[in-house]
């Protein structure tokens, strides 16, 4: 008897948890989430004339030698939100080294020759999903990008300017470039294919 007398509140304690924890939080949360920070909330989406081209959150790969290229992705077959993660190979692993940092880095220099390859180009962020690469990436990248698109050098450097972003609250971490957000000013200047004037 005194078993059952423990075992109802202990129910009826567990029903009133799940429902204020597994439903009304949640919910009060993410609607809090949706009316303060709409746009975060939907993943800081970019929209283009109805079309959604990515996220300011997300990197994603860009082939094409008329744009800034993002840094490399562990994350499964890369970029995948689903498998985010670095590949847990240190700086001095031969199997990092030989498999992933000097194929891309003599691609990268084949594409992009003269100077030495900024780190971050060749090595992908502990998510794997970095959208983001060091000013001197996009920098080392100008040359090709300017000539590719038939832009002057000075025209890609201030649009590398205006997509530089500062560190936040001017302490933590380090300048960065949006990739995809430069590549959409950079479609928007001149697209690809489009002739100089």
């Amino acid at each position: 008897m005194n078993a059952l007398k423990q075992f109802y509140p202990a129910i009826r304690l567990t029903v009133i948890l799940m429902l204020l924890l597994g439903v009304v939080y949640p919910l009060a949360v993410t609607g809090l989430a949706q009316l303060l920070f709409k746009e975060k909330a939907q993943g800081s989406l970019i929209e283009i004339d109805g079309r959604v081209k990515g996220s300011r959150l997300i990197g994603q790969p860009f082939r094409g030698a008329g744009y800034f290229h993002s840094r490399p992705s562990a994350a499964g077959a890369g970029y995948d939100a689903a498998s985010s993660s670095g590949s847990n190979l240190g700086p001095t692993s031969r199997k990092l080294f030989e498999e992933r940092v000097k194929p891309l880095a003599d691609s990268l220099r084949a594409e992009n020759p003269g100077s030495p390859i900024p780190v971050d180009m060749v090595t992908a962020s502990a998510s794997g999903l970095d959208p983001h690469i060091t000013p001197a990436s996009a920098a080392w990248q100008i040359p090709r990008v300017a000539r590719e698109r038939r832009l002057s050098e000075d025209e890609v450097k201030r649009l590398v300017r205006e997509h530089t972003e500062s560190r936040q609250w001017g302490i933590m971490g380090e300048a960065r470039v949006n990739v995809l957000e430069l590549n959409l000013a950079l479609d928007a200047a001149r697209p690809q294919g489009a002739s100089s004037h």
